[in-house]
């Protein structure tokens, strides 16, 4: 079943839809949606190499557009929706020192977590939530996004038939590892 499942999503990382897919789910990953574009940018990569930094460029421009309708959602929801419950529960206080601890490390938590498999929508509706500089908020986005698809790019592009041959070799292993990666992803998102 999995390699059924494995075949199917590198025939569909080869279809001609492919990138659109790709501009979607790397745009919504951004703002609203939960799966990372590594799904689909990692098979597309792996089925054709030689494109693979044309996959990231796609990844990190809808990305960065998907991050910028993440800050508007978090800097609109706040005085709609998050303010109304801190006043009800007088958590004022507690979001002021969210607030300063974004307007400090702001800028290290952008570049910090938008290279992480921490889903990024949390960084984006976070930065908007405390109004964090929207011009410094995307060219982070910019850097740390371009450098973490690019990076993946890059060692596919040098590395692919490698990485497919080890995949296909040790398929239970490599989504073994890569669901304890998402799930310790989300646990070290709580813990910080």
């Amino acid at each position: 079943m999995l390699r059924n499942l494995y075949n199917r999503v590198l025939a569909l990382a080869a279809s001609p839809r492919a990138p659109l897919w790709l501009a979607v789910v790397a745009f919504a990953e951004s703002s609203f949606f939960p799966i990372p574009p590594d799904a689909l940018l990692i098979p597309m990569a792996l089925a054709q190499p030689r494109r693979a930094w044309h996959f990231a460029l796609i990844c990190t421009v809808a990305s960065i557009f998907g991050g910028m309708l993440g800050y508007l959602i978090g800097a609109s929801l706040y005085d709609t929706v998050a303010a109304p419950i801190l006043r009800l529960y007088h958590y004022e206080d507690a979001y002021n020192r969210f607030k300063d601890t974004f307007t400090t490390y702001g800028l290290e938590i952008i570049l910090l977590k938008g290279l992480t498999p921490i889903p990024y929508k949390i960084v984006t509706i976070a930065a908007g939530a405390a109004k964090f500089d929207f011009t410094t908020f995307v060219f982070a986005s910019i850097v740390t996004r371009g450098m973490r698809f690019f990076m993946v790019a890059t060692l596919l592009h040098f590395f692919g038939d490698k990485v497919r041959h080890f995949i296909e070799t040790r398929l239970t292993l490599v989504t073994t590892a890569l669901a304890v990666g998402i799930i310790g992803g989300f646990l070290v998102l709580k813990v910080l």
